[in-house]
């Protein structure tokens, strides 16, 4: 997608192309305020690709007292269903009582707190089962013979990411993607932002105010290009996941607390397969090049061994990916587990006016099921220093491709999206259902935008046409085949080893195509 805006002056520049910098660029631009967004990579590269893929209130969380987050995330997990119900959905989980860990009394009061933080509409409550007469029983180790049942949601992260930008987009904002930030300085209450291009080529912006939403670049961007003193102390934890082919033939996840304090998610995946993580471990390496280690992939197949009949070891696993997450440490908890860090936010606003005046907000920590409220709260403390007053908007919006059954948010989204999938199926029956379902989760309503022509156009590759991927490439600023395999979708599961380099090589004919076609345009 080509940027918006040929002006060079914001009220807003927002850098970082993650859940956070999306979620807080698609706020602003829909109060009214002019936003320029620039991001180092493609959109959603790092971090927000990289999670569980959960809305969910965080469980475990209510052992460490965070009360208010859990309650907040809780609350927040139905807003984001109705919005977007092509890319989220609920998800039940299935939690086998292991002898010697908490008592079943425990477990049960808890799940009995998580039930009631929040008011529900869309998600079940908590339950108790015998898993020797329930379907999620039959692929566990036979020693499991109760458990629980909780609701949460599943998530497609990246494409969450990618529908904010698209958002903020229509909303006025310009988005660069491959560009980074190399320099700021505050001058007569502005900022001067010097803009570089990954292909070649630097250009400024100038802007009001800054957000600093570069998530575990936080602290390097305020002492680097920013040159700022100062900011929250932050650990980097890595989680790292594994993908193998299918563990279980059902719709259930599991979750699985484990004797050494941690919890895994076991989750169907991409209906071939079963997702399996996290780990938390500190890092201290390079946060470009960060990678699962083998002492991770065979602590989460051990894990993964002890709860299912189907063991399984390190050749099973077919991908694996790994993320950083900048989580606060707060000072009393200096030097504590990864795993009791809390996964709130925390903003810094920096309004100096002995220097010019410019305002810029670092965002710190978070998590993917709060992003809204994050982007919420962070506009709220900007809007009055841009002399803004629009109010509160996004709770009561579709993210694109949401409106299934008109324009607001709506629990039939969500209860009958099946019911839509079908829909869609009947108006495209010259294409396989199989791939319209998969737009329909993709692209939501804009499924119809996509096969505007007509037509599906070439298969590049098995179940990917060029009207998909001209679709990416026109509105969605894909530029690659990663990030057209791996993160608009994950088609880079279920596809022969040499596709992507098949993809690069089309989109490298189709893209010079049109700049040959504009060319000749441009001459006559």
């Amino acid at each position: 997608m080509k940027p918006q805006r040929d002006k060079l002056d914001f009220d807003l520049l927002v850098v970082g192309g993650g859940i956070n910098g999306a979620g807080i660029a698609r706020d602003a631009a829909g109060r009214g305020l002019s936003v320029v967004l620039c991001e180092k990579d493609d959109l959603a590269s790092h971090t927000s690709s990289a999670s569980t893929k959960l809305i969910h209130g965080g469980l475990r969380y209510l052992e460490y007292y965070e009360f208010g987050l859990v309650r907040k995330a809780l609350i927040e997990r139905e807003v984001l269903l109705r919005s977007a119900p092509h890319i989220m959905w609920p998800l039940r989980f299935v939690m086998p009582h292991d002898q010697g860990l908490r008592p079943a009394w425990l477990i049960r009061a808890g799940l009995f707190l998580y039930d009631s933080l929040a008011r529900r509409v869309l998600l079940r409550g908590s339950r108790g089962v015998s898993l020797r007469r329930h379907v999620a029983g039959e692929a566990l180790d036979d020693r499991f013979k109760r458990g629980f049942i909780y609701s949460d949601g599943w998530v497609d992260d990246a494409r969450l990411v990618v529908l904010n930008a698209i958002a903020a987009a229509e909303k006025g904002a310009t988005v660069f993607t491959h560009t980074t930030c190399e320099a700021l300085t505050r001058q007569d209450g502005q900022w001067n932002a010097t803009l570089h291009r990954e292909s070649g080529g630097s250009f400024n912006v100038r802007a009001r105010c800054v957000v600093n939403a570069t998530g575990p670049w936080a602290a390097h961007f305020l002492q680097g290009p920013a040159r700022h003193q100062g900011g929250r102390t932050l650990r980097l934890i890595k989680g790292s996941h594994i993908v193998v082919k299918r563990l279980f033939d059902h719709s259930y996840a599991y979750i699985f607390q484990h004797p050494d304090g941690r919890i895994v998610f076991a989750i169907p995946y991409e209906r071939d397969f079963t997702l399996i993580g996290t780990t938390d471990l500190d890092y201290h390496g390079d946060i470009d090049k960060v990678a699962i280690e083998a002492s991770e992939i065979d602590y989460l197949c051990k894990l993964t061994s002890h709860y299912f009949k189907q063991a399984i070891s390190p050749a099973d696993v077919v991908w694996s990916y790994s993320g950083v997450r900048p989580l606060v440490e707060e000072e009393q908890n200096a030097g504590g587990k990864a795993s009791a860090l809390t996964r709130d936010y925390r903003f810094e606003l920096d309004h100096d006016g002995a220097n010019g005046g410019a305002p810029m907000l670092s965002v710190f920590g978070g998590k993917i099921t709060t992003f809204r409220k994050l982007a919420e709260e962070a506009v709220d403390l900007l809007a009055p220093l841009l002399g803004n007053t629009h109010g509160h908007w996004t709770a009561d919006a579709c993210l694109p491709g949401g409106d299934l059954f008109g324009p607001a948010p709506t629990n039939r989204s969500v209860q009958k999206f099946d019911q839509y999938v079908l829909q869609l199926q009947r108006e495209f029956a010259w294409l396989a259902p199989s791939v319209v379902a998969r737009y329909a989760r993709h692209y939501g309503s804009r499924t119809r935008a996509l096969l505007q022509t007509g037509a599906a156009g070439e298969e590049i590759l098995p179940g990917l046409y060029a009207a998909e991927v001209d679709y990416l490439l026109t509105h969605e600023w894909a530029q690659s085949a990663e990030d057209i395999l791996w993160r608009r979708t994950k088609l880079g599961l279920h596809l022969p080893a040499g596709s992507a380099a098949k993809l690069d090589a089309w989109i490298t004919a189709r893209l010079r195509g049109h700049r040959e076609l504009a060319q000749a345009v441009a001459i006559q």
